[in-house]
């Protein structure tokens, strides 16, 4: 007789009837026992998810930053992170933001023509 592949899913009240004859507590939680996945595949996930080993649009962004604003003006501002179709770019001297809140529109052309960084909308400026 051929032994299954995988080990039979048991129902929450004989996995709890088991619990009690071994002495540990019951499981009286709502959720389900999510289906394994193979190791392989899921630090794959991660490493997409989290964009480790990839370039990120923001890495992007950074490496080009002084040719979009000027080697001066970068000096004092740092894109940090995209959200909501917005660049969160932090300046830490308000001449230089008002400079940056000034020149938005062709910034934001130069942008859009980086890989990867079409879906930007607009530029948030932050003082940092």
């Amino acid at each position: 007789m051929a032994m299954p592949a995988e080990p039979k899913e048991f129902s929450r009240a004989i996995e709890n009837l088991i619990a009690d004859f071994r002495g540990v507590p019951e499981d009286r939680g709502r959720s389900r026992r999510r289906p394994m996945k193979e190791l392989g595949a899921l630090v794959e996930d991660m490493m997409v998810k989290y964009k480790i080993g990839r370039p990120s649009t923001e890495q992007t962004i950074r490496d080009h930053w002084a040719k979009l604003v000027g080697a001066a003006n970068a000096a004092y501002s740092h894109p940090v992170v995209i959200e909501r179709g917005r660049l969160l770019v932090l300046v830490s001297h308000s001449v230089v933001r008002n400079e940056l809140f000034q020149h938005r529109e062709p910034i934001l052309e130069k942008l859009k023509k980086l890989p990867g960084c079409a879906e930007i909308r607009g530029l948030t400026l932050r003082a940092g």
